[in-house]
């Protein structure tokens, strides 16, 4: 996006210097990376990315004001919905699809957002081989409010683990080893020093959730939650595992509700320029609109799976539950990102950390997906190179 880094990078870049540096992550913690990581970095000018802390500040002004949680409390699933749930997320995340304006001048719009952990430790990671590897500006960064790789990781570590030995908090996930985001799960571990925990292997014992470590018992105090939950209620094949939604003596980092609050489902409620007007479909009259002009999105998806980008009118009667699935202006991705062969559209995830008794979420770090099909995300383009997984140097 910066023309003239762009060039440089292009310039500077080899297969051979690439393949030396996933190489080199997958060394780390001796794990293949199985998603697509892309071929370069993205590298954001500093008047785009003042519109993205912008529009994310905005959105964090809804989150913290004192009837969010009124506002939210339909967006849980009766039979998912899990007691002791804290006031606020531990971690939220916010996607911004990046446009050009008939000007020309690159413009980002919300696309979702979830409180939920993200590839946290992965993207510390690729930020810093990319710079081992590559020619990455000093004055860019992939941080912010003054963040680096020790404070980072130290909040991270902090929120997670509070005062708790690390053996007392799991990561939990189900089947952790066949998730393609497993590498995240093993650069946590080694960073945090925590156990990645399959749900099948939890074990209850009254309001006790505990674990076998060495052959031997061990309690466990609060839970690092990488479980999408509506993923797994709808799932048959989870055999005798352990009851998630009964009352536990544990802590939930973050809460699995947030999951809900945070999401789909609060777009409605957002009034801003970086925002499209998003509906819920219960409250959407197709014959004032031009469907065109929409996406149709379920409340209850991931991955974006389950969205319908050129809506018809049959699309619309199919769904037999309106009040779950909204309906968006659509975001017309700008081709921004020049490589050896197609321009390719790219997605920032900007990430926040919320430490228990701050008034506000902290922005930290970030996330990007490079696309040159029509969706975006890692499992939409596989035919296509210089895409996927990636992270932005930021221009301040």
């Amino acid at each position: 996006m910066i023309p003239h880094l762009r060039k440089a990078y292009n310039e500077q870049f080899t297969q051979e210097k690439f393949d030396r540096m996933v190489t080199d992550i997958e060394s780390v913690y001796d794990q293949s990376v199985v998603f697509r990581v892309s071929e370069t970095p993205v590298f954001v000018p500093a008047d785009l990315t003042r519109k993205l802390v912008s529009a994310c500040e905005s959105i964090v002004d809804v989150i913290v004001q004192p009837n969010f949680k009124d506002l939210t409390e339909k967006s849980i699933p009766d039979n998912q919905r899990l007691p002791n749930e804290p006031d606020f997320s531990h971690f939220i995340v916010m996607d911004f699809g990046i446009m050009q304006d008939k000007e020309g001048v690159l413009q980002p719009r919300l696309i979702e957002m979830q409180g939920f952990p993200s590839l946290f430790c992965w993207q510390d990671m690729l930020a810093t081989h990319y710079k081992k590897h590559f020619d990455i500006p000093a004055n860019l960064n992939n941080f912010f409010n003054g963040f680096d790789h020790d404070k980072y990781i130290g909040l991270l570590s902090k929120i997670v683990l509070d005062d708790c030995k690390p053996e007392e908090v799991v990561l939990l996930e189900v089947k952790p080893k066949e998730q393609k985001t497993r590498i995240d799960f093993y650069a946590t571990q080694g960073m945090l020093g925590i156990e990645i925990l399959d749900l099948n292997d939890l074990k209850a014992d009254g309001k006790t959730l505990w674990y076998l470590k060495d052959g031997k018992r061990q309690d466990i105090k609060r839970i690092y939650n990488r479980i999408i939950f509506d993923d797994l209620f709808a799932q048959d094949d989870l055999g005798d595992a352990v009851d998630l939604t009964k009352s536990y003596d544990v802590q939930w980092i973050p809460h699995p509700n947030w999951f809900y609050r945070i999401s789909k489902y609060t777009l409605p409620f957002i009034d801003n320029e970086y925002v499209p007007k998003t509906r819920f479909l219960s409250e959407f009259r197709p014959d004032n609109a031009d469907l065109d002009k929409y996406v149709l999105k379920p409340l209850f998806s991931f991955a974006g799976q389950g969205v319908v980008i050129d809506v018809r009118p049959e699309d619309l009667d199919a769904v037999k539950d309106p009040e779950n699935w909204i309906v968006q202006e659509k975001v017309d991705y700008g081709p921004v990102i020049e490589t050896p062969n197609v321009p390719a559209k790219c997605e920032i995830r900007m990430i926040y950390f919320w430490e228990p008794g701050a008034s506000r979420p902290t922005l930290v770090h970030n996330l990007c997906r490079m696309s040159k099909g029509k969706m975006v995300g890692v499992r939409y383009n596989d035919e296509f190179d210089w895409v996927g997984g990636t992270v932005c140097f930021f221009e301040h």
